[in-house]
This record gives C-alpha cells, sequence and structure tokens, in this order.
C-alpha cells in the first residue's frame, strides 16, 4: 500500500485502525479520516464563481467564512445525480500548497464514523474500477462492502495545478 504521510491521509490509532466517516458519492462508498473533518452540515444556500471548474464550482458561508466547495464526483469519473434530502456537506480542514484551508466537500449521504483495520486496506486494483488511480489511497471493508480512500491531497492538488480534467461549470449542479 502506497505511504500514508499527509494530514488529508488516516493514521492508525494504537489497535490498528483507522478512524474515519463513510460516505457515499456517485452511488460508491468512500470514507475519509475523521482528524480533518471539522463539521457536517445540511445544504447550504451556494454562490456560484463564474467560470470555475464542475470540480469546484461555488462558495458557501460556513459561520461567517467563505468556503469552496468541492464536488469529488467529478475528478473520480462517478455520476452526478442531483441533491436530494440526504445531501450534506462535510466541512474539512486540508492543508493546500502549505497553506491550511478550510473547504467544503458535497456528500450525497453520510453514514457514520468507524474503524477501518490497517489490515483491511488494500491497493487499487489495475482492472475492475474507473477511479483514477492517482486519486485513491486505498480500498478497505466496512459493513461487507467496499470503502474507497480517495486521496485529497492528490485531488486538490491536481485541480491547483489545473490538471485535474475538470470543465468550467454551467452552475446547474450547485445546490440551490
Amino acid at each position: 500500500m502506497t505511504g500514508l504521510s499527509s494530514s488529508a491521509r488516516p493514521t492508525a490509532d494504537a489497535a490498528g485502525g483507522r478512524d474515519m466517516v463513510t460516505f457515499r458519492l456517485g452511488g460508491e462508498l468512500l470514507a475519509l479520516p475523521t482528524g480533518i473533518l471539522r463539521e457536517i452540515l445540511e445544504p447550504v444556500r451556494t454562490t456560484r464563481v463564474p467560470n470555475a471548474p464542475d470540480f469546484a464550482p461555488g462558495l458557501i458561508n460556513v459561520r461567517g467564512a467563505v468556503v469552496p466547495l468541492a464536488d469529488l464526483r467529478v475528478p473520480l469519473r462517478m455520476p452526478r445525480p442531483p441533491a436530494d434530502e440526504h445531501t450534506r456537506i462535510m466541512v474539512v480542514e486540508l492543508v493546500l500548497n502549505e497553506i491550511p484551508s478550510v473547504v467544503g466537500i458535497l456528500a450525497e449521504r453520510v453514514h457514520e464514523v468507524t474503524s477501518i483495520d490497517d489490515a483491511a486496506l488494500e491497493d487499487l486494483p489495475g482492472v475492475g474500477t474507473t477511479w483514477p488511480p492517482q486519486f485513491v489511497i486505498g480500498i478497505g471493508r466496512w459493513q461487507d462492502s467496499f470503502v474507497m480512500l480517495p486521496d485529497l491531497d492528490a485531488i486538490f492538488s491536481a485541480h491547483l495545478a489545473g490538471e485535474s480534467g475538470a470543465q468550467p461549470t454551467s452552475g446547474k449542479d450547485c445546490l440551490p
């Protein structure tokens, strides 16, 4: 498995598990480390940014702070169904270009905080997945399902470098 060294990568606890929040995107199960999670919000009004890429189409207000809203479905090549009553925004703290940053990440549904055992984590298989391998830390197991751990460092670095493949947004996928 690839090295897990940055702030957006999960760290093991004393028992060898990783505390993760599980959520759904594009019909897939994903997990992020709880250490970067600040809070989970119900959808809020999004201000679209003209010519912004689909990956980060707008800004939201989080307790008086302007926060970009990112859609991981774009770089992970996932379908993007419209928001519904289960849609949430996970507010996370990341280090982007060596600057501590707060970002909202769209989730179609947030499940729970759980521990994923290190022994259950594996590298992304070379076949059978459509996710870009450079954007995935690994695959684990949760409640008899596979769970994908996105590499937020790689995803945001590619976006900031203009390499994420994201196209300018039409605005139709922003939350109301």
